[in-house]
């Protein structure tokens, strides 16, 4: 195994692969080279002097600037290197080819079959709460329903809190009304309860103009101020759906149905070596067998939206990918913070140093399919093949987004792990093996074999096999602990 990887032809630095010592030497393009510094596995060591001011080069493009002269062997990081970005950027299409997609093979999903033609790869029963005041009383009304249901037939019954619905203006309340519409429509769901207060800004009347068509055998409304005990009412009501979910069987179903969100946390050096890239070459995977998969964080695109921008299918999605971009570089200026406050702590610790480092590995989740359409936060899903969603970097947000728009399965990338899991499978992929093997209660697939000299194609194969048995009803590990949340997407004033 190599001590290091220079991972494109015209980089000058390269990535340590395990803890180096200050004095190894290491053999680069027929030289030896002493390292100057001990070099943390993940983070950047110089391949060949760099001047002050030069770009250094990862993934063959620049990651940023030399803030002094770089000697070959010295270590690179936050001491030497800044980032190039500053304010915004005149774009310009450039449309690129996409590679072949990979043979699609013959592929179902045993998942449930929906009224609205959707696929579900869970079958479980919610409620979902139009304000947070509400949230003690939902959750009263699962315990009950979980001791007196039989719910063999059942994937889990789940109160999903939140502390929105009221006291909210403009965008944060059309958001949340379009957040909690994507989760009642989602076909994760076979049945769900939407509890009201009565007197919240989000009226019932006035939720469901926005949740538009619906499966009236599967979602009940109950406002509570409207009855005399809304506990004992809304466990009738669940029952009443639980009862119908036992017609619900899983079946052969086409791959197209699976839409799958692509996200990222807590990434490291190794990031856009193994785990990013393996998402990436499953979304194209996935595409070609004419499925979805959507990219979102937008400010983690800042610095190789370009890449993006040149991708797009037509005009008229690379001037929204430029939207989409401009828009939430507006967003930060509308707060006055600054626009380039990333990457995070731990993605510092990991070896990540600028934010055009951490786009640039970010993206490769994406593959290299054309992007179809930009959506905006709530907005389903309707073209297939590679869409990109307006949210943040959040980790909890993010995915919720993701499956807000519709995503059955979200691909969750890490190099530091995490033990959050959104309200649908959220599938953890470690970078590296050590931390696969450390916290073996969080992660689920290791992409860190590819260090290790793992044959890539026979890691594709065993991670698609994988994906394929969490779609048909294997439980993740956030799943066996209940690590399941929802957040709402908040930008705006509360009254």
């Amino acid at each position: 195994m190599s001590k290091f990887i220079q991972i494109h032809p015209i980089d000058n630095v390269a990535v340590a692969v395990c803890d180096l010592q200050k004095g190894d030497l290491l053999s680069v393009d027929n030289r030896a080279i002493t390292l100057l510094d001990p070099i943390p596995a993940g983070h950047k060591l110089a391949l060949y002097a760099i001047p002050q001011g030069a770009n250094v080069i990862k993934y063959g493009y620049p990651i940023g600037q030399a803030i002094t002269a770089i000697s070959a062997g010295e270590h690179l990081h936050t001491h030497n290197l800044k980032t190039n970005l500053c304010d915004d950027i005149d774009y310009f299409y450039h449309p690129v080819d996409s590679l072949p997609p990979i043979a699609k093979g013959e592929y179902t999903v045993n998942g449930y079959l929906r009224y609205n033609g959707e696929m579900g790869i869970r079958n479980e029963l919610w409620i979902v709460p139009t304000v947070g005041c509400v949230n003690g009383q939902i959750q009263a009304i699962v315990d009950r329903v979980k001791n007196e249901v039989d719910s063999a037939h059942i994937d889990d019954i789940r109160a999903f809190t939140h502390n929105y619905g009221c006291s909210q203006l403009g965008d944060d309340h059309i958001n949340t009304q379009k957040a909690l519409a994507g989760l009642v429509k989602h076909p994760n769901c076979g049945g769900v309860l939407v509890l009201a207060l009565g007197c919240e800004n989000n009226q019932l009347s006035d939720f469901k103009k926005i949740l538009g068509e619906w499966d009236s055998d599967r979602v009940r409304f109950l406002t509570a101020q409207d009855v005399e005990d809304e506990i004992e009412t809304g466990v009738i009501l669940m029952k009443e759906l639980a009862e119908k979910m036992k017609q619900d069987k899983r079946q052969p179903l086409p791959l197209s149905k699976l839409k799958v969100g692509l996200k990222c946390g807590g990434s490291d050096g190794f990031s856009g070596i193994t785990a990013n890239p393996l998402v990436g070459w499953f979304s194209d995977w996935l595409i070609a067998a004419g499925g979805n998969t959507v990219l979102t964080e937008v400010p983690e695109m800042f610095g190789a939206e370009t890449i993006l921008m040149d991708r797009a299918a037509d005009q008229v999605v690379f001037e929204k990918i430029v939207q989409l971009i401009n828009g939430f570089k507006n967003y930060f200026r509308q707060y006055n913070q600054p626009i380039y406050e990333n990457p995070s702590p731990g993605n510092k610790t990991g070896g990540i140093t600028t934010l055009e480092e951490k786009s640039l590995g970010c993206t490769q989740k994406g593959g290299t399919s054309k992007v179809v359409d930009v959506l905006e936060y709530g907005q389903p899903i309707t073209r297939n093949g590679l869409n990109l969603l307006n949210a943040p970097g959040n980790d909890l947000v993010a995915s919720s987004a993701l499956a807000i728009s519709g995503c059955q399965l979200i691909l969750f990338t890490t190099g530091r792990g995490t033990p959050f899991g959104s309200f649908v499978p959220t599938l953890k992929v470690s970078t590296n093996s050590h931390l696969f093997n450390y916290k073996t209660n969080w992660i689920d697939f290791n992409a860190g074999a590819l260090l290790e000299g793992t044959n890539r194609d026979e890691l594709i194969h065993d991670f698609i096999d994988f994906i394929l048995q969490i779609c048909n009803g294997t439980l993740l590990k956030h799943e066996k602990t209940g690590c399941k949340e929802i957040a709402i997407f908040k930008s705006g004033v509360t009254l």
